[in-house]
């Protein structure tokens, strides 16, 4: 008797610490742009608090946050834009009082960076001269945050209607940047922070700032995730230590 009630309490602390374990975990579910900056910060996270557990899932927004609706175990979702965020807030899917802008950024064209285009203006419909039967690489206007960036812009530079049916149109925005990098595109329209982390690439015109929306990433926890974990990581996603990694990869922040 003695040895089962022994080996019953033993069960019960191993429970007990694969419960722990298993609340400890914080799934962030975020806009493939922000990756290498997220990375960075989970990662000096990590060396502050080295049992905490953050998994990282990337992908366009639209994609994500579909996922969240539809029961995904994300704990903290980061759009790229604020029409996704307000598409979980609508569903109720969001903590609304946890909602904040964390970053901003810019919207850019880029090149191959042995391509003989150094400077564009893309006021000018001249530059879709470039694409001489090609196509130019973007995030799916469709429901890619950056994609429907670039149409906004175009469409106020009168130029939408000229290069719709010559888009190279990716799921998400590294995957536009990636057809560029490989020259499968010879101009692409992705957001700054991708520029300055792509190999091989280099930016050729940057946007007017009134051509399209700020460019803001919103941030929330899920609903009914906020426990002591989730919410001293998204803490910290909004701190001094965090903002330095953002500014380091090219995001504005406040």
């Amino acid at each position: 008797m003695l040895k089962r009630n022994m080996l019953t309490l033993a069960l019960a602390a191993t429970a007990a610490i694969f419960s722990t374990q298993l609340q400890a975990k914080v799934t962030v579910f975020a806009a493939a742009s922000f990756t290498n900056a997220l990375e960075d910060v989970v990662s000096d996270y990590k060396k502050a608090n080295p049992n905490a557990k953050v998994i990282l899932s990337f992908a366009s927004s639209s994609v994500l946050a579909r996922q969240i609706n539809e029961g995904a175990p994300a704990d903290i979702f980061v759009s790229a834009d604020q029409k996704w965020m307000d598409f979980l807030a609508e569903k109720k899917n969001i903590e609304p009082a946890t909602r904040v802008n964390l970053v901003g950024n810019s919207l850019v064209m880029i090149a191959p960076k042995n391509s003989d285009v150094e400077k564009i203006d893309v006021r000018n419909s001249d530059w879709q001269k470039r694409l001489d039967g090609t196509f130019l690489a973007v995030g799916d206007p469709d429901h890619v945050p950056a994609g429907i960036y670039a149409k906004t812009a175009l469409t106020y530079l009168k130029q939408w209607d000229a290069v719709e049916k010559k888009l190279a149109r990716a799921d998400n925005v590294r995957k536009a940047l990636l057809l560029v990098e490989r020259a499968e595109s010879p101009l692409g329209i992705v957001y700054a922070t991708d520029a300055m982390v792509g190999k091989n690439v280099k930016i050729v015109a940057t946007f007017p700032a009134d051509s399209h929306p700020a460019i803001e990433y919103p941030a929330a926890i899920v609903k009914d995730k906020e426990n002591a974990e989730t919410k001293a990581f998204f803490d910290y996603m909004k701190s001094e230590t965090a903002k330095d990694v953002y500014k380091k990869y090219g995001f504005v922040v406040k």
